[in-house]
């Protein structure tokens, strides 16, 4: 019977096979080791030391580093996905007027610095003698496109917060060019603000290096009045404390974001339109406790003596509040927090507790800014709780004082406050830093009356603080040195052990 001609002989698959067999394995021996698979980068990399943030800021801003990514092989572009976010990858949206810009510069000229670029939005060209007098470094001004076709219905608001939130899409438009034309690549993340609004630059990075810039993330903090959220909303990010958007996510918000507009004219501020667009692309706010608001009118001491332990990344309305510091103007004020926020960013203002048992103390450090000094033991809850040094942002009879964290009252009678020490010089050198502060005395307490009276003079060491994205944090402790004198007080501040408790006694 005739073999069909698609049915392979059995003589010739018997020989066949062996053969085939042969082939396989040879062919298995001989073929190349596979590639390794590339290590995910962990959101959370970055330099361990000093030095290894240095080599990072040498490496992301050298000129290698800013080309496009369409001239960077793919290897280049891995290795640049994988640094660890710097300050060449932040833009800042900077809200301003003509008429509050010469007053905001001095402001701008503190935290600004390059690498990071900033576009500052104008209502109409600046006063030429603003531009005369030179910008900071890294500072851009542009006027923006005309709103005036955008609805504004709120009843006590101002049309401009329709031309503030269109900031945003602005800002990637141009930016979206500079890609296309090969002049940069683009940034990470965005960063919308006022011109009231102060960065510590190396908390911001901290924080934003928490996150995946690749992934749609919208990061902020409400107000810190419990009113102000009732009224304009507890989900969203206040404008004027900072709002970060990772660059992806700011994309999609310059491509709704006009449309968005128009279905809320009755909104009060940019912010809140920011929000809602978010809110439509499916994005919630993530709660960064280190953006401030200050929602606040008056002395905000209270609230700066018991920062949390967050590391503080922004403060707002700093022209409503006293200055910083007493016997100084504002701009003498910020000068001075600046001196110790950049000498240890992530210590200034943390919040230390130490006790002196033998002498029955206790101790607050708000490290860069004050020193309180009690007499007795005043346990460690209520030293977190902030003092009502302040009064509330709305004025009236309805207006109620309530706010977003622990608060208590401050004695009236200023003989039973505690003695108070304000920020009078700090030096660095050697991974360590030395501060002193000098005794306010009280207004209403005379002398004879005055807690602690001899104590005039407070000095404070500390090691530099470095803090890793990942960790967790920790408040340090502290020990009261031996004096040879009542007039001054020597503190040491250190990492707490293991199972070591921040109380008088334990």
């Amino acid at each position: 019977m005739a073999t069909p001609s698609h049915v392979v002989p059995l003589r010739a698959l018997l020989i066949g096979l062996p053969l085939l067999s042969l082939l396989i394995v040879f062919q298995l021996l001989h073929r190349p080791a596979p590639l390794p698979t590339p290590l995910r980068t962990h959101a959370h990399a970055q330099p361990s030391s000093a030095a290894a943030a240095e080599a990072e800021e040498a490496l992301v801003n050298s000129p290698s580093s800013l080309s496009s990514s369409s001239s960077t092989t793919p290897a280049r572009e891995s290795q640049l996905r994988s640094e660890p976010t710097s300050l060449r990858h932040v833009v800042f949206g900077i809200a301003s007027s003509s008429r509050t810009l010469p007053l905001r510069l001095p402001l701008l000229r503190l935290w600004l610095r390059a690498p990071a670029r900033a576009f500052l939005f104008l209502d109409a060209p600046a006063p030429a003698p603003v531009v005369a007098g030179g910008l900071p470094r890294g500072l851009a001004l542009r006027v923006s496109a005309d709103a005036s076709r955008f609805p504004y219905t709120h009843p006590r608001g101002l049309p401009s917060a329709v031309r503030v939130a269109r900031i945003a899409g602005e800002l990637v438009a141009a930016l979206r060019q500079e890609e296309e034309e090969g002049r940069r690549a683009p940034p990470r993340w965005l960063v919308l603000a006022d011109d009231d609004t102060a960065f510590v630059l190396p908390n911001l990075l901290r924080a934003l290096r928490e996150y995946d810039h690749r992934e749609p993330w919208y990061l902020g903090a409400r107000s810190e009045s419990a009113a102000q959220n009732a009224w304009h909303g507890f989900a969203m990010a206040y404008g004027g404390a900072g709002i970060a958007v990772s660059w992806p996510l700011a994309r999609r918000l310059a491509r709704a974001l006009d449309s968005c507009v128009l279905r809320y004219p009755h909104l009060y501020g940019s912010d809140a339109r920011i929000y809602a667009c978010l809110a439509e692309l499916g994005v919630e706010l993530t709660h960064e406790p280190g953006f401030h608001q200050i929602d606040l009118h008056g002395d905000i001491s209270g609230l700066l003596r018991a920062h949390p332990l967050s590391p503080l990344v922004s403060l707002h309305h700093l022209d409503h509040v006293y200055p910083l510091y007493p016997g100084m103007d504002r701009t003498r004020a910020m000068k001075h927090f600046f001196r110790a926020a950049n000498a240890d960013p992530a210590r200034i203002l943390q919040q230390t507790v130490c006790y002196d048992r033998k002498r029955s103390l206790t101790v607050s450090i708000a490290w860069g800014y004050s020193v309180q000094v009690f007499k007795g033991n005043v346990l460690l809850p209520d030293l977190l709780a902030v003092q009502k040094t302040f009064v509330p942002w709305k004025r009236g009879r309805n207006v109620t004082d309530v706010y977003m964290f622990n608060t208590k009252h401050v004695p009236r009678d200023e003989c039973k406050r505690g003695a108070l020490f304000f920020l009078k010089s700090i030096s660095s050198g050697e991974g360590k830093t030395e501060t002193t502060y000098n005794r306010q005395p009280p207004r209403k307490c005379s002398h004879d009356l005055m807690p602690l009276r001899n104590l005039s003079m407070i000095k404070v060491t500390a090691e530099q603080l470095r803090l890793v994205p990942g960790k967790a944090l920790r408040r340090h402790c502290c020990d009261i040195l031996p004096s040879p004198s009542d007039t001054t007080m020597d503190i040491n501040i250190r990492k707490c052990k293991d199972d070591e408790l921040i109380a008088m006694h334990s």
